[in-house]
């Protein structure tokens, strides 16, 4: 009789070990995951800005305003920044989840605390927000290229360019500091964040929660963030994950 217990036990034990490999390798590939969709969303993100940035700003005459949606080329470059802005969000979307499905998996009990909800909520408000902000800037710029109805005057230009800054610049940036900041903590308790980048993190979420500028320069911290922490899942193999 202690033939077969023994062959039982053998058995058990080399599919337990099975499905701890599968599961390290599915570990690393929410990882990869994560890491280059958090890269392409960074780069796709600061483009569009550079494009959507090409119109006057708030503190700009009139003058600027109507040269520059007349003259058409400023135009066409701001409606191919507001194509890639879809495109930023679209990533970051998979960035989010692939993130999420990674620390579910390493910490399966995470789903039931605050923190978990929490930065599903702010991943998703940011997403709207940088669409919603995206679009009022670059309204009247796709009026002019793609209608031939009168322009509207500087002020309403500039009352859409307002729209825009204040959903991007009040409210996207407080949000992403929210993600940010339950993203820190969430990774830090699986082990995927170092020390330094944690405190790196908050730091910068911080800044993000304070912070009254519209210098587009601000933007620059979230997709920073983003691609800091998807380097860091790229290069550090996950606790637990095979060699």
């Amino acid at each position: 009789m202690r033939v077969p217990t023994r062959r039982r036990d053998t058995g058990t034990a080399a599919a337990d070990q099975v499905e701890q490999l599968d599961d390290q390798r599915q570990i690393i590939g929410h990882a990869r995951l994560a890491g280059w969709s958090g890269v392409t969303f960074a780069v796709l993100f600061v483009l569009g800005l550079v494009l959507v940035r090409q119109a006057p700003g708030l503190d700009a005459p009139d003058e600027a305003y109507v040269s520059f949606y007349a003259a058409g080329g400023g135009n066409t470059l701001m409606i191919l920044g507001l194509y890639l802005v879809p495109f930023a969000g679209i990533a970051y979307l998979w960035h989010m989840n692939a993130t999420r499905t990674l620390l579910q998996v390493l910490r399966p009990r995470s789903w039931s605390q605050i923190p978990h909800w929490l930065n599903l909520a702010s991943g998703i408000v940011f997403v709207a927000m940088l669409f919603v902000g995206a679009a009022a800037a670059g309204a009247v710029a796709l009026l002019a290229r793609f209608s031939a109805a009168p322009l509207p005057s500087p002020d309403i230009a500039r009352a859409l360019t307002a729209v825009g800054y204040a959903t991007v610049f009040v409210y996207g940036v407080r949000v992403a500091g929210i993600y940010m900041i339950t993203t820190t903590g969430l990774a830090r308790s699986a082990g995927l964040l170092p020390r330094p980048a944690v405190v790196v993190s908050y730091l910068a979420a911080a800044f993000l929660l304070v912070s009254t500028t519209f210098h587009p320069a601000i933007l620059l911290v979230f997709p920073g963030w983003v691609l800091l922490v998807s380097i860091l899942l790229l290069a550090r193999r996950p606790s637990g994950a095979i060699p």
